[in-house]
């Protein structure tokens, strides 16, 4: 039996196979495949050594955890300057010793008189045992092999490079795109063409501070209280609550998963108290109350509406929270607007941005292709120019076809008849003459997409004209419904959704956290936790199966209580280690977030950044991982996937 020979092994070849054995058999659970399942975004970091099949036992197979549990980085902002320092093993070993010491994450309750209940446990128990101690082990043999720099296999390093392996520097599919049919490239500037770090954010968060103090005659003492925007305290996808300004991260049903007011988390027993019971909101009353922050510029009102609250709440100020989002929002746009924060970035904007060394490789790859580019941004001209020059060079504008700026997005895509105007592209200045023609080099604002297929020869030469007159058209009757364009923004709803829902282009986002959240998943602490939390899960199914069909008694419901609180402990654990209180940006506790599902539903393609695209040809195609999205298209069944239970309890961890 292979039982047998794991106990003759070396600790560290154990101990590989061990956390091999147990992740496969996590991952059937899930994904009846061959071999142990890892997800997508952490396969850069998977190694070759035998793993388990649900049908067929112990195989050879490709992939290692040995990279996966001693693979660290150091945990970063996500708008970090630096690349990412030496991996503090270190700080990670102690981390997890810490959790492996502490009993009321790993021990589990007894039933006072199910045995068969109490056996199902202590098998669990046992093997939780076994998953974090072989992987405490593990970080630590990875430690000694960094700390003198052993590498640990370089024999597949040509794979690990693999732009198409490398998550970090993948394109994602939600949908088959093929890029050989696409003759249209339009794309967003902020967040998009250029990424700012960390430093615009707090610039944009002091900004609208001092005009909350001094337009809005809000306490002096505010200035001086050590408020700042805290990059790990707010994420993308968050949503205010105009009645109560709490700071809510929802679930792709609209349900509170988590809300805080101020820094202060609010309890289970309010949300339900406050969202009629089930942590919700109707239609109406949820379009009346939320306010989204949906785009990476809304991360500073989001942390500056919360340290508001919380001046006001931990003083004993009295307030009115509805007026304190309002003139939260107010001061946030009024610094957008008055173009403050604008001037200083055009100044200086390599201590803004970050860098985009393969920007310019990507936009002369697909000019070079045939396709056309159209530049289309909310930002003015001088601003935008300035940016540019920066990233590409003085002569940016020859590689656009159309240049667009302050375009009003969203409503650039709704507006009926809004005219172009032209700006001058030596003093920044509008032109007052009637614009017919969009022009390559010249450089427009204002506009809608009904004008811009009025001005510009919008078919490309290699595709005909739609004849389906049931397809949406524009006054001069030419369509605007076209999947052979492609447009590429960082907001969902200023960018994308429109362009898709209202004319089926191709779209694509630009998500920086795809990147960084991958890395915090590859540690070994969260791999560690996923594992525990899915193998919980699977012992509270396996808990009820024992049980029946009857009535639970009281101890029964105990024993489930407990088990639920031990899942939400552990996930509590993987939101402190992706470094603020709300989690996963994709996910809301154990649900797909609202950001998500927003996602998959208007992107066809999302990426970490506009580089990655360096890597495809301009004729690749994209196929989605998986678009099944029903529960009983992704599982196996549970008895099938979970066989390896039995022959577990012949393994003597306490001897592992």
């Amino acid at each position: 039996m292979i039982y047998g020979s794991l106990l003759q092994m070396p600790i560290l070849s154990r101990a590989v196979m061990v956390i091999a054995l147990l992740l496969g058999l996590f991952s059937c659970s899930s994904q009846c495949v061959t071999g142990f399942s890892v997800a997508p975004q952490v396969t850069k970091h998977v190694r070759p050594v035998r793993a388990w099949n649900c049908n067929q036992g112990l195989v050879t197979s490709s992939s290692s955890l040995l990279e996966a549990i001693g693979s660290t980085t150091t945990d970063l902002p996500l708008f970090q300057d630096e690349e990412s320092s030496e991996p503090d093993l270190v700080n990670e070993v102690e981390a997890s010793e810490h959790i492996l010491h502490d009993d009321s994450m790993t021990v589990l309750p007894r039933h006072p008189t199910h045995e068969g209940l109490n056996a199902i446990l202590e098998t669990t128990e046992h093997v939780m045992a076994a998953l974090h101690v072989q992987s405490l082990d593990l970080q630590q043999e990875q430690t000694l092999l960094n700390t003198n720099k052993i590498p640990v296999d370089d024999t597949d390093e040509q794979d690990v490079e693999d732009p198409l392996l490398n998550s970090h520097e993948r394109v994602f599919s939600n949908s088959y795109v093929d890029l050989g049919k696409v003759s249209t490239v339009g794309f967003d500037y902020d967040y998009t063409l250029v990424t700012y770090n960390q430093e615009l954010l707090e610039l944009i968060y002091n900004m609208a501070l001092e005009r909350l103090v001094t337009d809005n005659q809000y306490p002096l003492e505010m200035l001086d209280a050590g408020l700042k925007f805290d990059p790990r305290f707010s994420i993308r996808g968050l949503a205010v609550d105009r009645k109560t300004g709490w700071i809510c991260h929802l679930s792709y049903t609209h349900k509170v998963a988590v809300a805080w007011e101020g820094r202060n988390k609010v309890s289970s027993s309010r949300l339900v108290s406050e969202y009629s019971g089930k942590r919700a909101m109707r239609p109406q009353e949820r379009k009346k109350r939320l306010k989204p922050l949906n785009d990476l510029f809304s991360m500073a009102e989001c942390c500056l509406i919360a340290d508001t609250v919380h001046f006001f709440k931990t003083r004993k100020i009295p307030f009115y929270p509805p007026n304190v989002v309002n003139d939260v929002l107010k001061s946030v746009g009024s610094t957008h607007i008055s173009g403050d924060f604008h001037r200083l970035v055009a100044k200086n904007p390599s201590k803004y941005f970050h860098p985009t060394p393969h920007l310019k490789q990507v936009l002369d790859t697909l000019k070079s292709s045939g396709k056309r580019l159209i530049f289309v941004s909310n930002s003015p001209f001088w601003y935008v120019d300035a940016g540019m020059k920066h990233v590409i060079g003085t002569n940016w504008r020859d590689t656009w076809d159309v240049v667009i700026v302050s375009a009003g997005k969203p409503n650039f895509y709704t507006d009926e008849a809004r005219p172009f105007r032209e700006v001058s592209h030596t003093t920044s200045r509008v032109k007052f003459k009637k614009v017919t023609k969009l022009e390559p080099g010249e450089v427009y604002t204002e506009g809608c997409l009904k004008e811009m297929i009025k001005c510009l020869d919008w078919y490309h030469p290699s595709e005909s004209q739609p004849t389906n007159n049931l397809q949406s058209q524009s006054a001069a009757g030419v369509n605007l419904a076209s999947p052979n364009v492609l447009y590429v923004g960082d907001s969902l709803f200023a960018d994308l959704v429109d362009a898709k829902r209202e004319f089926g282009w191709t779209t694509a986002a630009v998500a920086p956290e795809v990147g960084w959240e991958i890395e915090i998943q590859s540690k070994a602490q969260f791999l560690l936790s996923q594992r525990t939390i899915d193998l919980l899960l699977h012992t509270l199914r396996k808990v009820q199966r024992e049980l029946g069909n009857g009535l639970r008694t009281e101890d029964d419901l105990q024993i489930l209580d407990s088990l639920e609180r031990l899942v939400s402990r552990w996930r509590d654990e993987q939101s402190n280690l992706l470094g603020n209180p709300f989690g996963s940006v994709f996910r809301a506790r154990f649900q797909p977030s609202l950001f998500a599902h927003s996602l998959r539903r208007y992107c066809d393609l999302y990426m970490n950044s506009v580089s990655s695209l360096r890597h495809y040809s301009p004729q690749h195609r994209f196929y989605p991982d998986d678009a099944r999205l029903l529960s009983h298209e992704t599982t196996g069944t549970d008895q099938e996937c979970w066989e390896l239970d039995r022959s577990l309890d012949n393994i003597d961890v306490h001897n592992l």
